[in-house]
């Protein structure tokens, strides 16, 4: 049964007709209006970016839409010190600014985290000239129907995102979470534009300052989020994301040792979780087939943490080999399955560029 339904859905993804069409009701089962769920949460990464170009407002609507629990915006600075949401502060990949004559000498080239790198950054725009923009794809090859939006969107603040938040609990009769992450916190530190001070503000002012507020700020850098907590007194709930090698920038401390058993009950004395690369949770084997889960999940629970690993897509080359269908790098394959073997493993949710496949594959794991 389940696997004939996949068929038939994932057909209708691959046709574009999820991207209209409402979730089938008999396939959630959301909590009533105002009532927590302990359900594992869908996290639609950068909104529905499978759908429609990553961190739009239209982006974060149509995951909330297709059922996501919360939307996941990446934040940086403007000049002017606004937080706005783009997966990188150089916004060649995801604007049209690189075809904006007007903007030709804003073109730089600057190291962040210990990277060099060439094209247009937003801290050297202003919100005003940063909304003469307009949003693109950022992965046109892969996904080529996203192209046919570039040029719609602007790129939106993320007090824009807290609106339509607000606009959308109220719509849809639901909570639906936001789980900004600071992009570069410490670079951002060094050229006077840091991040805490106004997320922090964002919060207090829009009443989402609290452990029980639909929030998680997320970080990759440790020490961001110990300022967060302790400088800038930040309650609502905060989640440390670890890369599957490296570490934190600025920070001697691999991510491994942060999520040993001692680093995992140091990091719970001030975050209420962990966002681990998903091979962290359960790894590759050496043919590239889905391996056997770790202990960090139980470990992470042991520590009194959710685990909410990244970042699960549908086309074949982010799937396990075992999970692929087809030669086709960027057909789809079994993601529904990849998602289902993931909370088995006892995840408490996870980010989904497909908002639509991550409630289905929690809908079918739980039975």
């Amino acid at each position: 049964m389940a696997d004939r339904r996949q068929v038939l859905r994932m057909g209708a993804l691959a046709a574009g007709a999820a991207i209209a069409a409402p979730v089938i009701a008999s396939e959630v089962a959301f909590a009533a209006p105002g009532k927590p769920s302990n359900r594992p949460l869908v996290i639609g990464h950068r909104g529905a970016s499978g759908y429609r170009p990553e961190h739009t407002l239209a982006s974060y609507e149509l995951a909330a839409r297709l059922g996501a629990d919360f939307v996941e915006p990446d934040l940086v600075s403007t000049k002017d010190g606004v937080l706005v949401a783009r997966h990188e502060n150089e916004i060649s990949g995801t604007t049209d600014i690189a075809s904006r004559a007007e903007f030709a000498g804003r073109k730089a080239t600057k190291v962040i985290d210990g990277v060099t790198v060439t094209g247009w950054f937003t801290e050297d725009l202003t919100l005003a000239e940063l909304k003469t923009l307009r949003a693109v794809e950022r992965l046109p090859a892969v996904r080529q129907r996203n192209t046919i939006y570039n040029g719609l969107f602007e790129v939106p603040t993320f007090q824009e995102i807290l609106d339509l938040q607000d606009r959308l609990c109220k719509e849809l009769r639901r909570e639906i979470g936001v789980y900004p992450e600071t992009k570069h916190p410490s670079y951002f530190r060094s050229i006077g534009l840091a991040l805490e001070a106004p997320l922090a503000e964002a919060l207090r002012h829009n009443n989402l300052n609290k452990p029980t507020a639909p929030v998680f700020v997320q970080s990759f850098e440790a020490n961001n989020l110990r300022d967060l907590h302790d400088v800038h007194k930040v309650r609502a709930r905060l989640v440390f994301l670890a890369s599957a090698a490296g570490g934190p920038f600025g920070d001697p401390r691999p991510y491994a040792s942060y999520l040993s058993a001692d680093g995992l009950k140091e990091l719970s004395r001030f975050v209420s979780g962990i966002g681990p690369d998903k091979s962290l949770v359960i790894p590759r084997r050496a043919d590239g087939t889905l391996g056997t889960p770790t202990s960090l999940v139980a470990d992470a629970h042991a520590a009194g943490m959710v685990v909410h690993p990244y970042t699960f897509r549908a086309e074949n080359q982010f799937l396990p080999v075992d999970y692929r269908t087809g030669t086709d790098p960027n057909a789809y394959g079994r993601a529904i399955d990849e998602q289902v073997a993931f909370h088995r493993a006892g995840v408490d949710g996870l980010f989904t560029d497909m908002a639509d496949i991550g409630v289905l594959a929690r809908d079918f794991a739980g039975r």
